[in-house]
């Protein structure tokens, strides 16, 4: 429960990823999408009977138009508060660190989920630009990762 409130949170698991490249430049590119007005990272709801890993990999996939991204290690975890439909809402989104396996020239937008545009920002410009401070943290985690 939340603390000025009797209302009860469901909590879900979700997973996503931080995809990236090296640029044309040489600088880390992250692959962001643009999401209801907001730049985000790709991410989704665990479906039943799938591991964390996998639904990471899937929801990838499907949100910008791609094949199956590889895992290189785990990102972090984050949680946020949202309400949908009148409930109140816990998610936990494990993150991960990926690559494609070929480069990638026709990203597509799942346009379903409300995302209109997807495309590749350098690390630094990323960090600015997601639309939420939990985002920030995540790809603060990448970068520390890539340096290490």
């Amino acid at each position: 429960m939340t603390e000025n409130s009797s209302e009860e949170t469901v909590v879900i698991e979700a997973a996503g990823g931080v995809v990236h490249r090296t640029g044309s430049e040489g600088h880390t590119e992250v692959l962001l999408i643009y999401r209801n007005d907001v730049w985000d990272l790709p991410k989704g709801k665990l479906e039943e009977g799938e591991t964390i890993d996998s639904c990471a990999v899937r929801e990838v996939s499907e949100e910008v138009g791609s094949s199956l991204p590889s895992i290189i290690s785990k990102t972090g975890t984050t949680y946020h508060e949202y309400k949908e439909k009148g409930k109140l809402l816990g998610k936990t989104t494990h993150w991960y660190s990926m690559v494609f396996s070929k480069q990638e020239e026709d990203l597509r937008p799942e346009q379903e989920e409300g995302i209109t545009d997807v495309c590749w920002i350098r690390l630094a410009e990323a960090i600015e630009k997601v639309g939420y401070d939990n985002l920030k943290e995540i790809l603060l985690a990448f970068q520390q990762q890539k340096k290490a």
